[in-house]
């Protein structure tokens, strides 16, 4: 299992839902969180490890989530902004814009359908994951002067991974 780095297709494409929870889809999830946690980072969505299906893991210190076909339902109004990193564009950390509290659902890997309400670090980490899964980088949400600060780093990934 391979973390794509910026420039790869795979990251800027809309996954399809998961049909079926598979002991291959409960397998990925087990070899992600290892992954995740020795690579410093505290999400990982599925296309970020080549499979365009919505799910991710993350772990924002509350605790460790294993995340199938999210949704999220409700977003609060307050926003909060803060700098976030992504194991798919290694070395750059810029401030994003997020609303500070969101309600969700999901499938566990127990299949249970889940809700609850997330806010601060989890909910940020829930959002950056989530949209991983619409094909979204944070870099993508950054303002357009932060965007051309950072142009050439972003072209040097997409380079090295050419």
């Amino acid at each position: 299992m391979e973390i794509q780095i910026y420039g790869k297709a795979v990251l800027s494409k809309v996954a399809g839902p998961v049909d079926t929870i598979t002991p291959e889809l409960l397998a990925t999830l087990e070899e992600m969180v290892p992954l995740m946690k020795e690579s410093r980072g505290v999400g990982l969505a599925g296309p970020q490890v080549g499979i365009s299906k919505r799910f991710f893991v993350m772990d924002a210190g509350d605790k460790v989530r294993k995340v199938i076909n999210p949704e999220i339902l409700k977003f609060g109004n307050a926003l909060i902004e803060m700098e976030e990193g992504c194991l798919s564009v290694p070395g750059i950390h810029k401030s994003v814009r997020r609303p500070r509290r969101i309600t969700v659902r999901y499938m566990n890997d127990a299949g249970e359908k889940t809700e609850e309400e997330l806010k601060d670090y989890p909910a940020r980490v829930f959002q950056h994951e989530y949209d991983h899964l619409d094909g979204i980088l944070f870099v993508d949400r950054i303002s357009p002067i932060a965007k051309r600060i950072i142009a050439k780093q972003l072209e040097d990934l997409k380079n090295k991974e050419a």
